[in-house]
This record gives C-alpha cells, sequence and structure tokens, in this order.
C-alpha cells in the first residue's frame, strides 16, 4: 500500500520569492518582500493539512541541497516537521545531473523510487512538469505562496479528490 506523499517546496510556498543566504545574516527574504517574513504560511499549511493526519511530506525545496536534509527540516513547525519522511535529493545523489533536471522530474523520479502513486506537489515552478505530474501539481505565485487562497483551494480540492486517509 503506496503513502499519500505532499512534495514540498519552501520558497514561493511557504514565503515569497526570493530568498538568500549569507554566511553571517543566515537565510533571509529579498527586499522585495519588505513586510513579509520566512515560513509566514506554514500556519496555512498545517489548517489545510489538519483533516490528513497520515499525509506525508517530502521536501522538493532547493533548501535540502543547499542545507541538508536534517537542517532544513528544522525550518519547519513541529506539526509539519513530524510529518516529514525524506526529500528529493540525497547526500549520496549526483548534484550535477540532480541539478540538470528540473523540479517536476525531481519529484517524478522520487514518486517512482518511492513507489507513490498519490502525491500532491506544492510549488511555485511549472517549469519542465511531465504532463504525467502536472494533474499532481498545485502551482502557487511566488509572491503569495499558500497567501492566495485559490492556491489553498486547489490544495484541498486535490487532496479530497485522492481520497488521502
Amino acid at each position: 500500500m503506496s503513502r499519500f506523499v505532499l512534495y514540498l517546496d519552501f520558497d514561493g510556498v511557504l514565503h515569497p520569492e526570493p530568498v538568500y543566504r549569507h554566511p553571517k545574516r543566515g537565510i533571509y527574504l529579498g527586499v522585495e518582500c519588505v513586510g513579509h517574513t520566512l515560513f509566514e504560511n506554514t500556519q496555512i499549511l498545517q489548517d489545510a493539512l489538519a483533516p490528513y493526519p497520515q499525509l506525508a511530506i517530502v521536501l522538493s525545496t532547493s533548501w535540502v541541497r543547499v542545507l541538508g536534509f536534517s537542517r532544513a527540516k528544522t525550518y519547519l513547525p513541529e506539526s509539519l516537521r513530524r510529518r516529514v519522511i525524506g526529500a528529493t535529493f540525497h547526500s549520496c545523489m549526483n548534484k550535477v545531473e540532480f541539478d540538470a533536471m528540473t523540479r517536476g522530474a525531481q519529484v517524478l523520479a522520487d514518486a517512482n523510487r518511492r513507489g507513490v502513486s498519490q502525491w500532491i506537489a506544492l510549488d511555485d515552478n511549472d517549469e519542465g512538469w511531465l504532463s504525467a505530474a502536472e494533474s499532481h501539481l498545485v502551482l502557487t505565485e511566488e509572491k503569495l505562496g499558500l497567501a492566495k487562497p485559490e492556491s489553498v483551494a486547489e490544495l484541498v480540492t486535490k487532496l479530497q479528490e485522492f481520497n488521502c486517509p
């Protein structure tokens, strides 16, 4: 029996794009995002997922590639963190090959590796999503992410359609 999985991007979903990393300043939002904070939309996601306690999360964010899986996961609140079962990128993977793949190809490859047939991807990038994966994508706007009610409504609809346990 396959698990129901949400592939989760951070930037453009849980907070606006762009996000930068500096050795001394740490991770911060670009000046275009004045008035916003990192992970400001996590409560929206928590509320949308609340009726689906068995739903697992796989991180599909570049944060894993840059910071590592364990560290990237710590940025999520506990209620989301405990759902996380892995990431699309693993340290044993060839970074150059992985980076050459589109996000859609990365997610589809991971879903195939895991044997997951019921999955949804939350991402602000629709480039390179193969037709086999397109119907699973909830595309968010990079400046609003899940703060856009239509994105949340689409996520909830997909969760209901897939009969998530």
